[in-house]
């Protein structure tokens, strides 16, 4: 029944998140978080905050956490923005520089809550395929004169964009480029380097996946001073009060902590290594992911996704056109990698 439901909404397909069961204890490796702990300063800072400044309103300016990311990023604070997590701040990106008028184009093969943010935002999209082999086509990006939206890494290949297309593409268009940089601590460039020379050009963070805080909700985005007033108009017309008190205490800490969330990712990305090497033995065909999962295509995909979690083990799978046939599984701990190449093992001699 949606008779009370606006037109907007009514025929919406909304993002599905990868499941959080509590069922029984699994390895989960579906929602690409981080294995490890946050950092211990982000965890002090969380209770050294936790007392009756609680009864007041977090500074809407975020203006710790926004010198912190200065001070490691070599930023200026005009050109930052926090934001409840970066799925918020893509969100009121929608809203600030895509409609029907100035549309968007991003990948067929990307992160799934786009084309939720294009149709419930009303604008005009166009979905550019990538290559046979997931590689960007970066030429058909260029010169679209519509806004273009890239994760990079991508999302679910962990394929990577090397910052010379970032840059062409930024140059070729007189629209807004948002670069969505989730993975890029595992191994990505960030393009925080073009900014000076690309006043178009937006980059979007966060720290749910190279620092832990995935269950904190925060994100960031660093540009042009121009681009940043926009999001803080949106924002400022919808919710102050983005992030809550314990969030900037902790997001601050952790950006501070360089050495903690760069000594993780280091773990991750020798995990991820050995894991894809493994994988390709078993007959998989792995892409050479630059993110904190692994891509691996295998004919029997599905059977294999659903043998998984049966043995205790979630990855995720997409039942959708050109990515059917392979599964997107976080990397773990070496511990929990190990077990999850023994089960992939047994399965496979039961195909």
């Amino acid at each position: 029944m949606k008779e009370y439901w606006s037109d907007r909404i009514r025929n919406l397909a909304p993002y599905t998140a990868g499941e959080q069961p509590r069922d029984m204890k699994y390895i989960k490796l579906n929602t690409n978080e981080n294995p490890y702990p946050p950092s211990p300063r982000a965890i002090e800072a969380i209770r050294a905050n936790s007392d009756a400044s609680l009864r007041l309103y977090p500074d809407p300016g975020c203006t710790d956490m926004k010198k912190a990311i200065c001070e490691v990023y070599g930023l200026r604070e005009e050109m930052v923005f926090a934001g409840n997590g970066s799925d918020e701040i893509l969100a009121l990106c929608f809203l600030a520089f895509f409609d029907e008028k100035r549309g968007v184009c991003y990948p067929d093969v990307t992160y799934s809550f786009y084309p939720v943010y294009a149709a419930l935002f009303g604008a005009r999209r166009e979905v550019i395929p990538l290559n046979e082999d997931f590689t960007l086509p970066v030429e058909k990006f260029m010169g679209k004169n519509m806004g273009v939206l890239l994760a990079n890494p991508n999302a679910p290949t962990g394929l990577a964009v090397g910052l010379e297309d970032v840059g062409r593409i930024a140059a070729a268009n007189d629209a807004v480029v948002v670069v969505d940089e989730a993975y890029v601590d595992f191994g990505g460039e960030s393009a925080l380097a073009l900014l000076d020379r690309h006043p178009n050009l937006l980059v979007v963070r966060t720290l749910s996946k190279s620092c832990s805080l995935a269950g904190m909700r925060l994100g960031w985005a660093a540009g042009n001073p121009n681009l940043i007033a926009a999001l803080e108009t949106v924002k400022n017309s919808f919710n102050s009060y983005t992030l809550d008190r314990l969030a900037l205490a902790a997001g601050a800490a952790a950006i501070r902590d360089t050495d903690y969330m760069k000594a993780c990712c280091a773990k991750i990305i020798g995990t991820r290594e050995r894991t894809a090497r493994r994988l390709r033995a078993l007959g998989f065909a792995v892409t050479d992911s630059r993110a904190n999962f692994l891509f691996a295509g295998h004919d029997r995909a599905e059977d294999i996704f659903k043998a998984l979690r049966a043995r205790g083990v979630l990855v995720r799978y997409f039942k959708q056109p050109r990515i059917d046939g392979y599964l997107r599984i976080s990397v773990g701990t070496d511990e929990e990698m190990d077990a999850v190449m023994e089960k992939l093992e047994e399965i496979l001699k039961t195909l």
